[in-house]
């Protein structure tokens, strides 16, 4: 389990951010663009350049998001802390804060990209981009404050120890200048700051220590001042330490120099016993060389035995001063400690009738007591030759010789080689020093040591001859059982649903990308309306007639004057003649026609072309172009840009 977050990233504040995201745009994206380019090439430009920005924001907030833990996936214990230290609610608006901004960042770039791709000219959509960039960056500077408080969160996080909630632990706690960091000092390898004056530890300190080959870790607390729960600050909420599996370890200073008076502590220790519920709590007598409990007054020694009382409550004594009691106060609440875990553990191995369950059922299972019949008693029994064997002594000439002994007499260690088949017990003595191979030309030679060996051969040769005389092996393959046709049927259907479901995506995708503005209207036949709308229940007469003469062209023939003959018939045209006469009237130049001078002409013209600039083409400079003034200098105009001032974007 993670005891420590230092892997955090840095939490950026909303401007680095900003620079961060719109520098690695300009960097990893082309810059140039001409309006002479074809209009779908504008278009995927610009709409590359809004996506790009939009997946750098998501991807910036997501890591950030990622990087710190979520509370209901870490030990309540570290939980409750960071709940204490920082509340955990405005550390989860702040996360969900950043949360909603990358939603919101990327619902401005779908809206954005939709309208890009019906932009008309290069302006247009160049406005569109620069109106997407602009909201995004409007919605990461509102991301100032949850940005700023994230990074405290971040810095403070960094700076906690490492606190196992698993791992044997003790709690030292009490009063200010009781003597909690001297002995924390004198057990562990802490770098503990030890002063002759009150509240030098202002934070949690972890201390780590090994007794019997295991590992425990001694937590030092801030000190708890005599007054309500609810009325302490941050720094002494840290001590009330409810949700790991320690001993709690209450110093008291009976010489009164830590500045509060015997009475003071006796009635803090009563008044937070409530936090050490179900843990196992001793009253740690410290500066035993100045004041001792027997040098108190009557009336305070019955308070200090109702302490005692009050729970199975331990008192143990000690100085760190003189380190008189300093290891041995240590040692008995760690064997204290170990003991109740392991009274925990078998507790919970068993029901409520006592009896072994889980881990401790399957343990006892393969254990097995033997015990004599009939209810016979067996005593202990040590051999005569035991009891009676002298102990070893170097210098008795009649001592047991031992292998050291013989290996002195033959030249020492590197001279004499020990030779380990001497004492064996063989059939015949002269087999001590064969070699037995393990491989004999290629095959294991205990597969051969069994007597009986081909025997056994044989019969298994002579079954599988009669079992294939009797078509055993000629029979077709067995069909499929039920179970295994039933699971091939649901891991079919498991894959038609995946299916399904991947071609619902696609279509909820297409859907999403899919135009807003309608398609241009179609054209229909006269005949497929008048059925529609007779389908429907309409008279179609006037309908069909209007459409009819709307369709009709101009009559060819000219109407008679009011001074010929009706029937008269014009001379025929030619065809450029009729569409001439058919044709819309010429236009009108407007820059013209309401002036009557030619001075004036000139001079309109002249204006006209100087406020109507066209496009340059053939690779000059165009509005679209990336242009720096000769004003500026090369060194703030080339090379990669830093996190400074980016104003000028």
């Amino acid at each position: 389990m993670k005891t420590q977050w230092k892997d955090i990233p840095v939490v950026p504040t909303s401007q680095e951010f900003l620079d961060i995201v719109l520098s690695r745009t300009q960097r990893r994206l082309p810059t140039q663009i001409r309006a002479g380019f074809q209009i779908s090439r504008i278009r995927a430009f610009y709409t590359r350049k809004v996506k790009y920005t939009c997946e750098t924001f998501s991807d910036r907030l997501s890591a950030t998001i990622a990087g710190f833990p979520r509370l209901q996936d870490i030990h309540p214990f570290h939980r409750d802390l960071l709940n204490t230290l920082y509340d955990a609610d405005h550390f989860r608006i702040a996360l969900g804060q950043l949360n909603t901004a990358k939603s919101l960042i990327e619902s401005v770039s779908r809206d954005y990209v939709r309208l890009i791709k019906y932009g008309q000219s290069l302006f247009q959509c160049k406005n569109l981009k620069r109106a997407a960039l602009g909201r995004m960056a409007t919605i990461c500077k509102r991301l100032r404050d949850p940005l700023v408080y994230l990074e405290q969160v971040r810095q403070h996080l960094g700076r906690l120890p490492s606190i196992d909630p698993n791992t044997r632990t003790l709690v030292i706690c009490g009063y200010p200048n009781v003597g909690k960091s001297s002995f924390l000092k004198s057990v562990s390898r802490a770098d503990v700051d030890v002063q002759p004056y009150a509240f030098t530890t202002k934070s949690l300190f972890v201390g780590h220590f090994d007794y019997k080959m295991m590992r425990f870790q001694a937590v030092d607390t801030p000190g708890i001042l005599d007054h309500p729960l609810e009325e302490m600050n941050t720094i002494e909420h840290q001590s009330a330490i409810a949700h790991l599996r320690a001993s709690i370890m209450y110093f008291m200073d009976l010489s009164e120099q830590c500045g509060y008076p015997v009475k003071a502590q006796i009635a803090l220790f009563n008044s937070i016993r409530p936090l050490f519920a179900n843990k196992l709590v001793f009253i740690v007598i410290n500066k035993i060389d100045l004041v001792r409990p027997e040098d108190l007054d009557q009336e305070t020694q019955v308070e200090l035995q109702g302490m005692l009382k009050a729970g199975e409550v331990e008192l143990l004594q000690l100085s760190c001063t003189t380190t008189e009691g300093v290891m041995g106060v240590r040692n008995a609440v760690c064997d204290r400690l170990l003991a109740a875990r392991q009274a925990e553990k078998l507790k919970g191995s068993t029901n409520s009738s006592g009896e072994p369950t889980g881990r401790m059922a399957d343990l006892l299972k393969r254990i097995h007591v033997a015990q004599p019949l009939g209810g016979v008693v067996r005593e202990a029994f040590i051999p005569e030759a035991v009891k009676n064997k002298a102990k070893y002594d170097k210098e008795d000439p009649e001592r047991t010789r031992l292998e050291r002994d013989v290996e002195e007499e033959n030249g020492g260690p590197g001279v004499y080689n020990l030779n380990m088949r001497k004492n064996y017990m063989l059939e015949d003595p002269d087999w001590k020093e064969d070699r037995v191979p393990e491989i004999f030309e290629g095959k294991n030679v205990y597969d051969f040591i069994d007597p009986d060996i081909e025997a056994k051969l044989a019969a298994l040769e002579a079954e599988e001859d009669k079992l294939e005389a009797e078509g055993y092996y000629d029979t077709e393959e067995e069909l499929e059982d039920a179970d295994e046709a039933d699971i091939r049927y649901k891991a079919e259907l498991i894959r038609e649903k995946r299916q399904l479901i991947r071609n619902e995506a696609k279509m909820r995708k297409s859907l999403k990308n899919r135009a807003v503005i309608p398609r241009t209207l179609k054209s229909k036949k006269l005949s497929q309306m008048e059925t529609h709308l007779e389908s429907l229940g309409f008279d179609t007469t006037n309908v069909a007639a209007r459409a009819r003469s709307q369709s009709r062209g101009r009559p060819r023939g000219r109407e008679a004057t009011a001074d010929g003959d009706a029937m008269d018939i014009d001379t025929p045209k030619t065809p450029s003649e009729r569409v001439k006469s058919i044709g819309r009237s010429p236009s009108t130049n407007r820059r013209t026609d309401g002036v009557s001078k030619d001075a004036s002409r000139t001079q309109a013209e002249r204006l006209s072309k100087l406020s109507q600039q066209k496009m340059n083409r053939m690779a000059r400079q165009g509005e679209a172009d990336r242009h720096q003034t000769g004003s500026l200098t090369k060194h703030l105009t080339v090379g990669k840009r830093g996190i400074g001032k980016t104003n000028r974007r």
